[in-house]
């Protein structure tokens, strides 16, 4: 049965030019708790990867750099009161001009900093779907100024920076960027190692798009690659395929209860993410989200 849903939903897709589903000002991450969450004692922690590439962790999604004599391209930008300690965080490691950020998707924790690096004049990119989205409830410094519904590359440092969209998985508007001559992956938050998929439905995610995306990072990912999660550690190929499976066996158990006619609660209650709650945490929002994926009623 693994294999059904697997083969079920990684058939090949076509993604729209803009796919825009019910606008969201986000079920995880608002613009107002920002404002009151306390940033003061935040480090921002740089760490280099693979030949230009670098990645800053801190308080939101772990932000990509590539860094060199041409400027610095940036892959999400956290939260906006974060702004200056990122900005001195990238002067640490070169002097270069900041001249482009990709947004991964729509989250506040990956485009927090687009307001402030907007009004920098600094060139901020993402997919259509999220423009829309932010278009919504951000004010217009805020929004990327160049939308792509295929892929678009920044030649830069010597570098192929590769930004390409990916079926609804996280959200509707997730990209991968890979960084084609270092041999890194920035996936946003399709793929983490710090818990299990976060499917947000409310933005467009689904269980189907994760699965299908998380074969094209397995496929686009060679044995040597580098992949930087949305949260978490850097990984490899063999984690990405071990993550995938983990999502099919859970999708597996769940598809057979429901077939026995089970409720939410007796899914939850026979714990078909057991074996990996000490790695993930909490399942029940992944659980609840693939529940109602595969016909199942809350």
């Amino acid at each position: 049965m693994i294999h059904s849903i697997y083969s079920r939903f990684s058939q090949s897709f076509q993604l729209p030019k803009c796919t825009v589903i019910f606008l969201s000002s986000g079920i995880f991450f608002s613009s107002s708790a920002q404002a009151q969450q306390d940033f003061s004692d935040v480090e921002i922690v740089p760490h280099h990867v693979a030949g230009t590439f670098y990645y800053l962790e801190g308080a939101g999604g772990n932000i990509g750099l590539s860094i060199g004599d041409d400027g610095v391209v940036m892959i999400d930008d956290q939260f906006a009161p974060l702004t200056d300690k990122i900005l001195d965080a990238i002067r640490g490691l070169n002097d270069g001009e900041l001249r482009f950020v990709i947004n991964t998707h729509v989250h506040p924790d990956h485009t927090g900093g687009n307001e402030n690096l907007g009004k920098m004049g600094i060139v901020i990119l993402a997919r259509d779907e999220v423009r829309v989205r932010l278009s919504a409830s951000s004010p217009r410094d805020a929004l990327p100024i160049l939308t792509y519904s295929d892929s678009i590359t920044i030649h830069l440092n010597e570098e192929e920076v590769h930004a390409f969209p990916v079926p609804p998985a996280h959200t509707d508007g997730d990209s991968f960027i890979h960084f084609r001559n270092s041999d890194v992956i920035h996936t946003g938050d399709v793929f983490r190692t710090t818990a299990f998929p976060v499917i947000d439905t409310n933005n467009g995610g689904t269980l189907q798009g994760t699965l299908q995306a998380l074969a094209i990072l397995v496929g686009t990912a060679g044995p040597d690659t580098k992949i930087v999660p949305g949260h978490g550690v850097v990984s490899n190929r063999m984690d990405v395929m071990s993550f995938r499976d983990m999502v099919i066996e859970v999708a597996e158990a769940v598809e057979a209860m429901l077939a026995r006619g089970m409720t939410y609660e007796q899914v939850a209650a026979a714990a078909p993410t057991s074996g990996y709650n000490d790695r993930y945490g909490d399942p029940d929002r992944f659980l609840r989200a693939v529940y109602t994926e595969l016909g199942g009623e809350l």
